[in-house]
């Protein structure tokens, strides 16, 4: 296993376990399996462990099976406040109270701000005095560090990294969101504070490690160097420095070893030339199967109207490249959850952003195109529903 220091110079496996898909029977957690495989990557060097309030049963299966075996004090536990659901101070220790008793703990180690995804929502936080709560919780020790997830573009991401003294943070980036989300931008923006970077989604959901395209594979496979997709997408993660420790869902012993095994190589500078061109050319032939050539490159923006046009087109073509659900999944993560909407449908067909777009992208057009595929019944009673849980106050 390979490590990586935090902010405060503590070592952190560069894998981290995620915890919200633990193995299930008859719908519950099977503690049995799961008990296996908490245990096997501690052993194998796994000290960095990601869970949230709202994972089904993950917090109080992660504190049972740490107290059982004596080693809370030797991992460190990620959880994550669901600001969301909170309306005044007293909601922040009701539910950090939840967090220690269901994972029999008395300290938190990395503690995030979940889906932070607009500044709005941290100023709401703010207001009900969120700053000086946590300013108590760390000068008690409740709380070591302080971080958030994010789901969103690269400028909001800027933003709310300057909006407080965080310690860490967390993302969606794999090598083909670069141009997606926080992407690049955010992580360089980030490491440049010096923050470590928690990535999450380094697969994609595992669409890059199972439902490649046939041709995509076909260029892993004959590669002279010989690694899994899912492999391949965690070295070049950890072949860059800026990334801190890389999140997988394992929730199978086969994927635990696997995993395990490649975080034996993951360290910066892993990744030769040849196998940096060997990625993007599979990247490239993701990026045909989709429907619009956007690069992310943000020259459209910002659009007079408020549209994410980069952010649109990325969960429009996810549902090309890897389904419906995924695309909706994407759009309303980026867009639904944030006080002011940036939806497709705002575009008013000024033209302003194709004057600037270097792909010469008829983004009206297609903006009109993604709306209809983006922007369905399912889509609006979503976003109502979040709406009227009053998320922003």
């Amino acid at each position: 296993m390979q490590y990586r220091e935090d902010k405060y110079g503590n070592k952190l496996s560069c894998l981290g376990f995620g915890c919200m898909r633990f193995p299930r029977s008859g719908g519950r957690i099977d503690m049995e399996e799961t008990e296996k495989e908490l245990l096997r990557a501690y052993e194998a060097g796994v000290n960095y462990f990601d869970t949230a309030y709202i994972y089904p049963g993950s917090e109080a299966a992660i504190g049972e099976i740490f107290e059982k075996h004596g080693i809370r004090s030797e991992v460190h536990i990620a959880t994550k406040l669901p600001h969301y659901m909170i309306r005044s101070r007293e909601g922040l220790d009701k539910y950090f109270g939840e967090h220690l008793e269901r994972l029999r703990t008395e300290y938190i180690d990395y503690y995030l701000m979940h889906m932070l995804n607009d500044i709005s929502a941290w100023e709401k936080l703010q207001a009900m005095g969120i700053e000086s709560w946590l300013e108590e919780k760390k000068a008690s020790g409740q709380i070591r560090q302080v971080g958030f997830s994010y789901h969103g573009n690269a400028d909001m991401f800027c933003r709310i990294v300057d909006a407080y003294d965080w310690d860490f943070c967390q993302i969606q980036y794999n090598y083909m969101d670069e141009n997606s989300q926080a992407g690049k931008k955010g992580l360089q923006y980030a490491h440049e504070k010096g923050l470590p970077v928690i990535i999450m989604e380094p697969l994609r959901g595992g669409k890059l490690a199972k439902d490649l395209p046939h041709e995509a594979a076909q260029v892993i496979r004959t590669h002279s160097v010989h690694h899994t997709p899912a492999g391949w997408s965690f070295l070049w993660l950890w072949n860059q420095e800026e990334v801190t420790v890389v999140l997988s869902g394992m929730n199978s012993m086969e994927m635990l070893e696997e995993n395990i095994r490649t975080a034996c190589h993951g360290t910066v500078g892993v990744l030769s030339d040849a196998d940096k061109a060997m990625l993007e050319k599979v990247a490239g032939i993701i990026n045909s199967k989709m429907k619009v050539a956007c690069t992310g490159c943000r020259y459209c923006m910002p659009c007079p109207q408020g549209v994410d046009i980069p952010g649109t087109f990325a969960a429009y073509n996810r549902c090309y490249s890897e389904g419906k659900i995924a695309g909706m999944k994407e759009y309303i993560m980026t867009n639904a959850i944030r006080k002011e909407p940036a939806s497709a449908s705002q575009c008013i067909e000024c033209g302003a952003c194709e004057r600037h777009c270097p792909q010469h992208i008829q983004i009206r057009q297609e903006l009109k195109n993604a709306r209809k595929i983006l922007e369905n019944p399912a889509y609006k009673i979503t976003s109502k529903g979040i709406r009227a849980l009053h998320l922003y106050g």
